[in-house]
């Protein structure tokens, strides 16, 4: 299985990465739709994981903070999980944000997702709370530094 990430730059990739998380949180969770979209999508960067030609995840990633980014709206069609898609999604997330100069990631995460995103080394931040009627925690991780130079042929 060829899995390919790319971040979505034109208007048909990220209109793929809102259908597919209509899918997943409206049709699957039965997420109201009004809550699905917001104003952040305008903004933020997205993310399609793609299998062969068939878009099968997605994730958008924004700055909410100096130094401080935001996973929201990872979605993987139900037939491709388990197969790794979120992992290299989110290590593709991580990167593009160590790069972008981010030094700590967070997310909220369904709860029953929570031991997924702590085997990639997010830990629990207090309470359980609800959003959209599906119970959440807040997660987050340290990334490491990303040294590079400006000189790096010297």
């Amino acid at each position: 299985m060829e899995i390919r990430i790319i971040k979505a730059e034109k208007e048909e990739e990220k209109n793929a990465a809102l259908a597919l998380r209509r899918d997943v949180f409206v049709k699957e969770q039965q997420v109201p739709e009004s809550l699905e979209q917001d104003e952040w999508d305008a903004t933020a960067s997205h993310f399609l994981v793609y299998v062969s030609d068939t878009v099968v995840g997605t994730a958008r990633f924004r700055l909410i903070a100096p130094k401080v980014g935001k996973v929201e709206r990872v979605a993987v069609l139900s037939r491709y999980r388990g197969r790794g898609i979120g992992r290299v999604l989110m290590e593709r997330i991580e990167r593009y944000a160590a790069q972008s100069g981010v030094s700590e990631i967070i997310l909220h995460s369904q709860d029953h997702a929570v031991p997924f995103y702590e085997k990639l080394g997010y830990r629990v931040q207090g309470a359980p709370f609800m959003d959209a009627g599906i119970p959440h925690l807040k997660m987050s991780k340290r990334l490491p530094v990303e040294s590079f130079s400006p000189f790096q042929d010297e």
